[in-house]
Parts: structure tokens; C-alpha cells; sequence
């Protein structure tokens, strides 16, 4: 699962037809940057992959004034099936060394319906707390191995905390999307539009 990817399919789904430039803007107003160490040539490199594979497509290419010529994208069929299994991958599976993964889930979570989400943030839960009683086994297996280092149990306890907090984060999300919190697939009064922006992009 790669939360570039994902960022990358989202976008152009949102904005399409969108050239790199403006997908590159649009994900460091988001902070993608800092939390899924998102750099400029990633954006570029990554829609050409995306375009060589057949999950986005070229829909033309612009040039105004003396700035290089701008290629706009949109999804294929392909890109659509892809961008959805990617986002069910990063809202359903727990990555404890990949918080990117999820963070790139919820920007796009809306796409699914509510029962869906909340189904998976309660499977999250679950895992989580799995991973609690798992934590714990392997303490003990390490106290009982003689040539491991004391240091590795904190290893344990530090990621196990982290997945908590994560765990203590997805139980309030959950009860404020019981409430009807957000817009989500399906739903009536969509918050927004999907606009053609290729003729209004700087």
C-alpha cells in the first residue's frame, strides 16, 4: 500500500481533469509533505507511472505565457477500481510503521459509504486491540531471552502506545460519524461540486 499512490489517484479523481502542477499545490496545502513525505518530483514521477500503468489518462496539454507546457490527467476505469482498493487497503489494515497509510485513507474516506467506514474503523479497533495481547506475548518471550538487549521491550511499547492513541482517536471518530458527522458516497446534500478546473487552473 503506498500513500503516495493513493494521494496521487484521489486528487486527480477530485479535480480531473488536473495537470501535476495543481495536484502538487493542492496535496501541500494538505501538509502531505510533512506526514507522507510528499516531494515534488514524487508528484510528477508518480502520475507518469500512474499514466504508463493505465490508471490515468493525458486529456491534453496547455502552455501559457513562458511557462512549460502543462499536461492535464484524469482516471481510467482502471484508476477508479485501483483507487478504491487502495483506500480500502489503507482504512481496513492497520500499518503500525506506516501512519502515512491511514492519514491518506481518511483525506479520501467520503469516497465510500458511512457504513463502510464505520465498519472498518471498528475493524481497526479490533486489530489494535489484538495487537495489544500480541505486544504483551512478545515481552515476555524477550524477559525470557537472555541475549536480547532490555531496550527492545520499550520498542514494543512505544509502537503499541502509538497504535492506541490511534485506537483512542478511531473510537471518538466513530461516535461523532454515528452522530452524522462529514458527507460520505450515497448520501443526500453532497458539500460540494465537482467542477471542469482545466480552464480555471493558474
Amino acid at each position: 500500500m503506498s500513500a503516495t499512490r493513493l494521494l496521487l489517484l484521489g486528487t486527480v479523481r477530485i479535480f480531473q481533469p488536473v495537470h501535476g502542477y495543481f495536484v502538487r499545490r493542492e496535496l501541500l496545502s494538505w501538509h502531505a509533505d510533512a506526514w507522507a513525505h510528499l516531494n515534488p518530483g514524487s508528484v510528477y514521477n508518480g502520475l507518469r507511472t500512474l499514466a504508463r500503468e493505465g490508471h490515468i489518462e493525458e486529456v491534453g496539454t496547455e502552455t501559457r505565457g513562458g511557462r512549460p507546457a502543462r499536461t492535464s490527467y484524469r482516471l481510467t476505469d482502471d484508476g477508479s477500481t485501483e483507487f478504491l482498493a487502495l483506500l480500502r487497503a489503507a482504512l481496513w489494515n492497520v500499518s503500525p510503521h506506516e501512519p502515512a497509510n491511514l492519514m491518506a485513507g481518511w483525506s479520501f474516506a467520503w469516497a465510500l459509504t458511512r457504513d463502510e467506514v464505520l465498519a472498518a474503523l471498528e475493524h481497526r479497533i479490533e486489530q489494535i486491540s489484538a495487537s495489544a495481547r500480541a505486544t504483551d506475548f512478545a515481552i515476555e518471550d524477550i524477559g525470557r531471552a537472555s541475549h536480547m538487549p532490555d531496550s527492545v521491550v520499550e520498542h514494543y511499547r512505544l509502537m503499541q502506545a502509538r497504535l492506541d492513541g490511534e485506537a483512542a482517536w478511531a473510537r471518538q471518530l466513530l461516535e461523532r460519524l454515528r452522530a452524522g458527522e462529514y458527507w460520505f458516497e450515497g448520501e443526500p446534500n453532497r458539500p460540494w461540486s465537482s467542477p471542469e478546473f482545466a480552464a480555471t487552473q493558474p
